[in-house]
This record gives C-alpha cells, sequence and structure tokens, in this order.
C-alpha cells in the first residue's frame, strides 16, 4: 500500500516494488511504474494503485452430475496483473489521496469474475458425465478443462489478467453417495480379507496338521525303539537268568561231588576202622566200648559188673595172645 505525507498544498507518495502505481492529471497518464516515489498535488491529481504479486482465490463449486447427483469441487486459483495500466482503465484501483487507501474493493471483483469463469467450465464438466465416471476420471481432467478455460477467457485477457496456475484439491459427492460408492468396494475389501483369514487359518490347520503328524510319527517311532529296547532287556534278562543257572548248577554240582568225595572218604575210612573192629577179640571191643562209652558220660555214679560179665572177660583174656616184649 501507498504511503502518503501530505505538506499543505503538495504531498508525498511512496509506494512499494510489488505494487505498479499510476498517475493520472490533465486527462492522460502522467507517472506508471513500480515503486515509485513523487510529489504531486492532490486536487490535482489522481492516483490508482494496481498490486503486481500473485494473488491466490479459494475455489469451491457444488454442481450436479448427468446422473443427478451432487458433486463438490474444491481448489485453489492463482493469477496475477498482466496488464496493470489496461486494468486500471477498466477497474478502479484509484485510491485516496490523504491515506492511500483504496476508494473500492477491486481484487474482490476480479475473484468474482474469476470464481464465475470456473464455475461455469466446472458445472459443464460435472453435467456431461455421470457421477461414478467423474469420481474414476479423478481431478486431473476438469484441472485441465479449467486451465484451458480460463487461458482463453477473452474477459481476462481485455481487462489484463492472466491465470498462473489451477489447483484443485477433490471432487467428491455427496457424504450418503460417497458411502453408498464405497460400499461394493468394502464389501470386496472384506471379501478379500476374509479370504485371507480364510487362508491363514487353512494353513494354520495344515501346520497343525503337520505338527500332529510329526509328533505321531515321533511317538510311533518311540515305540518301535521302546519296544526293541524291551526285547533287549528280556533277552539280556534271559540270558543272565541263564548264565546264573548255569553258574548255580555247576556250583550245586561242585557241592555235590564235593559232598560224594567227603562221604567217600567217609565211608571209606569207616569201612576201615570197621575191618580193624572185625579182627579184634571181644573183650578188646568190650573196652574200647566202655572207654568210649566213657568219654560220653560226664560223671559215673555206680558200675554193675555181673560174674557174666567177669567169666566173658576172663575168657577174652586167655584167649588172648601172648605179649612178647621186643627188648
Amino acid at each position: 500500500m501507498a504511503q502518503i505525507r501530505n505538506f499543505g498544498p503538495v504531498a508525498r507518495l511512496r509506494s512499494d516494488a510489488s505494487s505498479h502505481v499510476i498517475r493520472y492529471g490533465n486527462a492522460g497518464i502522467r507517472q506508471s511504474g513500480r515503486g515509485l516515489v513523487f510529489w504531486f498535488g492532490p486536487r490535482t491529481s489522481s492516483i490508482a494503485e494496481v498490486p503486481m504479486d500473485d494473488r491466490e482465490a479459494t475455489l469451491f463449486v457444488k454442481g450436479r452430475s448427468q446422473d443427478f447427483q451432487a458433486v463438490t469441487v474444491q481448489g485453489m486459483l492463482t493469477w496475477r496483473v498482466a496488464d496493470p495500466e489496461l486494468l486500471a482503465s477498466r477497474v478502479d484501483f484509484s485510491i485516496v489521496m490523504t491515506n492511500g487507501q483504496p476508494r473500492s474493493e477491486p481484487i474482490e471483483r476480479i475473484v468474482t469474475r474469476l470464481a464465475g469463469l470456473v464455475s461455469q467450465t466446472t458445472l459443464e464438466y460435472l453435467a456431461g458425465a455421470p457421477v461414478r465416471a467423474l469420481l474414476d476420471a479423478g481431478i486431473e481432467p476438469l484441472r485441465a478443462r479449467v486451465e484451458t478455460a480460463l487461458a482463453d477467457a477473452p474477459s481476462l485477457a481485455e481487462i489484463g489478467i492472466a491465470v498462473v496456475a489451477v489447483r484443485l484439491a477433490s471432487l467428491a459427492p455427496s457424504s450418503e453417495l460417497e458411502r453408498a460408492l464405497q460400499t461394493p468396494t468394502f464389501e470386496a475389501l472384506q471379501q478379500k480379507a476374509d479370504e485371507a483369514t480364510f487362508e491363514r487359518r487353512a494353513l494354520a490347520v495344515d501346520k497343525e496338521r503337520a505338527i500332529a503328524e510329526n509328533e505321531l510319527a515321533n511317538k510311533v517311532e518311540l515305540a518301535r525303539r521302546e519296544k526293541l529296547l524291551i526285547a533287549e532287556e528280556v533277552e539280556n534278562t534271559r540270558t543272565r537268568a541263564t548264565g546264573e543257572a548255569e553258574a548255580m548248577q555247576v556250583e550245586a554240582a561242585a557241592e555235590a561231588e564235593r559232598i560224594r568225595t567227603l562221604e567217600t572218604a567217609k565211608s571209606e575210612a569207616e569201612l576201615a576202622r570197621m575191618a580193624i573192629y572185625r579182627d579184634l577179640p571181644p573183650a578188646v571191643m568190650i573196652g574200647l566200648a566202655a572207654r568210649e562209652l566213657a568219654t560220653k558220660l560226664d560223671r559215673i555214679d555206680h558200675v554193675n559188673v555181673t560174674p557174666d560179665l567177669l567169666a566173658s572177660l576172663a575168657e577174652g583174656f586167655r584167649k588172648m595172645p601172648p605179649v612178647v616184649d621186643a627188648r
């Protein structure tokens, strides 16, 4: 915005580099340029200030498709002044001589004209196709069509306005229609998700079956090995029992042989002793018997000697052979 300082009958104006200032006087242009600083007479001059920087305007168009469905378009439009003197001659950009404020709202008028052109082009485009085709095509065909329409619009060229860029953010139906259109896609995605879930479950079942089969195979193998182990233990037990039985048989045979040998020796000794006793006289036998009896008794209280016993002893002594002295 231009800065104006008044000094009595004259004033001094200082403008920014982003503004094009046009000073009119005596039915013509006295000065024109960007970032001017000059003195002027407020009563004899008229000044217009045209902004030269890029400006943006918000776009919002609500229309109907060929099948009578509500569609909303949103975006941004960037424009600039191509010919400031031409624009100042068609649109009032004059400022107040005392403070530099605009006398009217020229920017709003330009934005309104741009929005009208965009709305006309957008409504024609939306009405030319059903909503499904519009949504499938996206925003790029509409953006290109709006940009072409604005570039070729004579109503903009004749006032010195140029469109820099058109950016569309969305092309969307109403919320109810959007939900209705999303339902088939949502159902298809849900179906794919269910199929993926079923496949995952089937895969899990296959893995569980493989694990169960592996466990069963392990159990069968363990049972087989256990059977072999039991058979080996039975065989070892049988072998051990057979060995112990054979050892006991050998031991019993040895013990029997020892007893047999001992008894044979006792029998032979007894036979030899009996042979010795067989040749002894009765008196000697009686004496030996008496001695043996005496060894078995703890004490002798009394002894009975009968005449028969004495007669037998005397007869025995008589029959005994005489003892020869070897000396």
